[in-house]
């Protein structure tokens, strides 16, 4: 029996690799594309650890060669789900059992191999199917998915030693169960790293999960299928669904056995996730318990003593890295009067230099939106701004699906402070502008304040502290992440846990403790040495 009392030393973050020209990280990452690039995957579901091919299949082509066929995938029905939350609830009680540092010890094999065997695939995988340029995928594919793993081991021991205090004759303390049944796992596109998390991090604490992978990142998903496998993750514990995410929540949501939601995507999905729990709850075993990160309007709000030239930076790499496809990504900004034509000026000059391109092309800064309907989005926005009075495309406002979904590096000008694309999260390399008297710094805090629903992130420039300050004091629900003098993006494990609130999900904060413990139910244990004999106490007596 291992008695050890074992603690997981804070890591230090994975170390992002250059990719410069010439380097042994370029070569390899090159022919990872070409083998990648050079074939058509077929992707299996798995569930209880086999793979399921149900012959009804889908296509996932590159968002930057949308001709390009990446993959083939088998679509699951309600029958494949079924067998999916049946292999996950025989894996349950084992995998609850097994002690923490052994499930820790699994999680930490996933990140030796990602970070060494599998880096070059894994990223090439979120490259090509996820439209990233390498720098983008290296933090994202790579370094982020191994911080999460390490980091979560940590705050997984922090979790398990926080214990209650015991007075004389007892022996109190805290056991930290997994939730009564199965979490359901539904991520993103976006993010690579995201979405190993959404399963990683209740898995980590003895849970077992199904989980509905995106179609547009199901090739680097299905990859990290069989990375967890290699790393000996019992069968069962996870369950890959491909296919339509309505089929497979309605099952899910159906079964008395859903005991928790991670979730990552749409503040309408979400919300619509919310009222099904709502309309079954007496169906369930338990309350499920519903962890999400939803949508976003991210601002950069400029005071007038801000540096324009980092300003400038801010905005252009805030908005258009990843083609503003990150849940943080800067969408409005707010600029003084006295600063805009400068700030105008050095942002012309930053996209007049940045390229546009296939992934492949490492001199590309800028890539294509993931599929044709963010296309068409991002299309519908940009047309509307250039007949509209209330604004004006200053720059970019280009769109071309005939070889990829390339959306130029676009920046509206707005008129009014409320004008459409200042209010609605868009979700493409698209940026709004709104240009205020210097004076009204406060008060435009105030309007930045209420013209979302949503609160994720944001960032306040000042040189001056005060207005530092006052910024952040009116701003300071507008934002689970708040940076000040830097871009709203680039969340790193560990240093800035992540997460918003008020339309922008629960704010459970990725990347912290404070995730891990949703995932677990604690059962507080007393024992009492010398019991009582008598039920009386000594107040109970008729002398004075």
């Amino acid at each position: 029996m291992n008695n050890t009392i074992f603690s997981f030393p804070k890591p230090e973050n994975e170390p992002v690799l250059g990719y410069k020209p010439g380097s042994a990280e370029r070569k390899e990452i090159r022919k990872a594309l070409d083998e990648l690039y050079g074939k058509v995957t077929e992707i299996p579901a798995i569930i209880g650890g086999k793979e399921i091919k149900t012959k009804d299949m889908g296509e996932i082509v590159m968002p930057t060669e949308n001709h390009h066929v990446l993959a083939r995938y088998h679509k699951v029905g309600e029958k494949e789900v079924k067998n999916a939350i049946a292999a996950a609830m025989k894996a349950q009680k084992e995998w609850a059992e097994t002690p923490w540092i052994d499930r820790a010890s699994v999680m930490l094999k996933i990140a030796t191999l990602i970070s060494g065997k599998y880096r070059w695939l894994i990223n090439a995988a979120t490259m090509l199917g996820q439209g990233k340029t390498t720098m983008q995928a290296e933090i994202d594919s790579a370094c982020e998915l191994c911080d999460f793993l390490r980091y979560n081991a940590h705050y997984a021991s922090q979790i398990y030693s926080d214990q209650p205090c015991s007075d004389k004759g007892t022996l109190n303390y805290c056991v930290y169960r997994p939730l009564e049944g199965f979490v359901f796992a539904i991520t993103p596109f976006n993010f690579t790293s995201i979405a190993s998390n959404l399963c990683m991090s209740p898995v980590l604490m003895g849970n077992v999960c199904i989980w509905k992978p995106s179609t547009t990142a199901m090739l680097s998903n299905y990859l990290l299928m069989k990375i967890y496998k290699e790393a000996g993750l019992p069968d069962g514990v996870v369950n890959f669904l491909p296919g339509s995410g309505a089929l497979i929540g309605k099952v899910a949501f159906a079964d008395e056995n859903l005991a928790g939601v991670h979730f990552t995507g749409s503040t309408a999905t979400f919300k619509g996730f919310w009222k099904t729990i709502g309309q079954n709850i007496d169906k369930y075993k338990s309350y499920p318990k519903i962890v999400g990160e939803t949508g976003g309007k991210d601002f950069i709000m400029v005071h007038k003593s801000a540096d324009p030239d980092q300003v400038a930076t801010a905005i252009v790499r805030g908005a258009f890295e990843f083609q503003g496809q990150k849940c943080s990504a800067a969408s409005r900004a707010y600029v003084p009067a006295s600063m805009w034509p400068k700030v105008e000026k050095i942002i012309g000059r930053m996209l007049k230099e940045i390229k546009m391109g296939d992934v492949r092309d490492f001199s590309a800064f800028v890539n294509a939106v993931i599929d044709e309907a963010s296309f068409d989005n991002c299309k519908n926005y940009i047309d509307h701004a250039k007949k509209s009075k209330d604004a004006e495309v200053i720059f970019g406002g280009k769109c071309d699906k005939k070889k990829g979904w390339f959306v130029e590096p676009t920046v509206i000008l707005a008129k009014k402070p409320d004008y459409k694309s200042m209010c609605e999260e868009i979700f493409g390399p698209i940026i709004t502008i709104y240009v205020y008297e210097d004076k009204d710094y406060e008060k435009t805090c105030q309007l930045c304040d209420t013209t979302s629903p949503y609160a994720l992130t944001g960032a306040i420039f000042a040189s001056d502290r005060k207005a530092l300050r006052a910024g952040y004091d009116l701003l300071k629900n507008a934002a689970g992440n708040i940076y000040f003098n830097d871009k709203p993006t680039g969340a790193v494990v560990g240093q800035q846990p992540f997460g918003g609130a008020r339309a922008s999900g629960t704010n459970d904060k990725a990347g912290s403790y404070l995730n891990l413990i949703r995932w677990t139910s604690p059962q507080a244990i007393k024992e009492t040495f010398d019991p009582a004999r008598d039920y009386k106490y000594p107040f109970i007596s008729s002398a004075e």
